[in-house]
């Protein structure tokens, strides 16, 4: 997905997998998985890394600035192409399934993803009929993302029009319209108000509840520790910690995400 006023450089998908081949697969599996970026070939950004995250789990992938989050969230939905290792969405490999694999998942970018000349109805139809969606489907679907983003009253109005919050949601509910089955969340809060933070997290549980697998990037660690019940901590494109947050306090001796966080990546400032 691309940023704003221009022309997506994605394509719909096509070929479609038979997502329900492989039922009982985890819903995301990194193997060995390691990724350059052409600048600085001589630092993987990505080092070697193992993680398995099962079906309806909520992870939050937390770590410092510059640690791989983005990255790793970038590769887990085809945005960097890695080079070498493997990973599978419910249990399909993205490399060779391409386009079509990406109706597995929804991802909710830092950057604001939509057309900031088109209305929030407008959004939605276009991303909506990307996805495979009906002309149904989209209407039943678009009111029924407007009604809970607290949107229905400026459906029609241009979103550059919209406060910083209000992107926010229109950012997400263009990453959930096609009821995903994984949806991937890099900063879905960053730079808005406490109501609207607030809501946004509500909404992410309900999504949960349902049974949908989220991986959550944040620097807000008390939401992190609200939202999920699995932590992946990564510092220099490594998992240098993976397990429920509790059994992380227990084995770390931490009363707390923040205090587990520091100790495992030191009080140092990072420059990246």
């Amino acid at each position: 997905m691309t940023l704003l006023n221009t022309k997506p450089d994605i394509e719909a998908p096509t070929n479609p997998v038979n997502f329900d081949a492989v039922p009982q697969a985890g819903a995301v599996r990194f193997d060995n998985v390691v990724f350059h970026y052409p600048s600085r070939p001589e630092t993987a950004a990505i080092a070697n890394l193992n993680l398995q995250i099962a079906p309806g789990e909520v992870l939050a992938l937390v770590g410092p600035s510059g640690a791989g989050k983005t990255t790793l969230m970038n590769c887990m939905t085809g945005l960097l192409k890695f080079k070498q290792g493997s990973i599978q969405l419910l249990g399909h490999e993205i490399a060779h399934h391409k386009k079509s694999v990406n109706k597995l998942f929804g991802f909710v970018p830092q950057d604001f993803s939509f057309y900031q000349e088109l209305s929030p109805v407008e959004n939605l139809a276009f991303f909506g009929a990307w996805s495979g969606l009906q002309k149904k489907e989209i209407k039943d679907k678009t009111t029924e993302l407007l009604e809970v983003m607290g949107l229905t009253d400026v459906r029609n109005k241009k979103v550059e029009e919209f406060s910083g919050g209000m992107k926010r949601r229109v950012n997400l509910a263009i990453g959930v319209i096609h009821t995903p089955r994984i949806l991937f969340l890099d900063e879905p809060t960053v730079g808005v108000d406490v109501h609207t933070r607030h809501a946004i997290i509500n909404y992410l549980k309900k999504l949960s509840d349902d049974g949908t697998t989220l991986i959550y990037t944040s620097h807000q660690l008390s939401e992190a520790e609200d939202l999920c019940n699995k932590v992946a901590l990564i510092d220099d494109g490594k998992i240098i910690a993976h397990d429920t947050l509790n059994q992380l306090l227990i084995d770390h001796k931490e009363d707390g995400l923040e205090g587990l966080f520091i100790n495992l990546t030191g009080k140092s400032y990072r420059n990246s």
